[in-house]
């Protein structure tokens, strides 16, 4: 646990496996989707369509920014695609609403998918009207975390200084340019993450499996009273 929060100003946060917990299965159906528009694009199988789906993932960040580099693709028609799916299992995640509204300062969404899906995931999630701003993939120009130019857009968008900011993220490679730049990160190890870790990475300072507890936890120690 990050010994004090009292610098922190700004509260940022990974929307997909972040704010609810990967056991929703949400990510089974964005996978699938993700899938299948690779293959229909490309005219592949699965197997081959799933090999190329996660190359340009490890690659660029993002399926998207690897199709749009080497397949010009509508990244409108792509993220209308893959987001469509029910969003009925959110029903069952954890509600941070009351931990969240009791966090001193502004509530900030740092996402690679598109603010209209994030709309309706915060919606499900009963965090409507909570955030002051969602910053998304189409805001970064199709430059998707970890790039560097990713957290320029979130720098400049919000004026946050990113010294007095905390950002909570479930893919630990997403945490090293916010360290880089001075915030603190949470990494939220739930096993969503498919990458790793080689131990004593120093761009992660507190690591939970759960954000919910972290945020229980944050709210008792740190003599945050909750709004009633």
């Amino acid at each position: 646990m990050v010994k004090s929060l009292a610098h922190v100003e700004n509260w940022v946060f990974d929307l997909d496996n972040t704010l609810y917990p990967p056991e929703c299965g949400l990510y089974q159906y964005m996978d699938e989707r993700i899938r299948n528009f690779v293959g229909r694009l490309l005219d592949l199988p699965d197997d081959e369509a799933h090999r190329v789906q996660k190359s340009y993932f490890r690659s660029h960040g993002t399926t998207l920014a690897g199709l749009m580099a080497d397949h010009g693709t509508d990244p409108y028609e792509y993220l209308e695609d893959v987001h469509a799916f029910p969003l009925e299992k959110l029903a069952n995640a954890p509600r941070h609403r009351e931990n969240l509204t009791a966090l001193p300062g502004r509530k900030i969404i740092f996402t690679n998918a598109d603010a209209p899906y994030a709309a309706k995931v915060l919606k499900e999630l009963d965090l409507e009207n909570l955030f002051d701003i969602v910053v998304d993939i189409h805001a970064c120009d199709y430059n998707p975390k970890p790039a560097e130019a990713a957290y320029d857009t979130l720098f400049r968008m919000t004026g946050i200084d990113p010294e007095k900011s905390i950002f909570f993220e479930d893919q630990a490679r997403n945490l090293a340019p916010a360290k880089k730049r001075g915030m603190t990160t949470v990494w939220i190890n739930n096993g969503s993450d498919l990458g790793h870790l080689s131990g004593g990475e120093d761009h992660i300072d507190d690591e939970t499996h759960c954000l919910a507890s972290w945020l229980d936890n944050v709210i008792e120690t740190q003599k945050i009273q909750p709004a009633r």
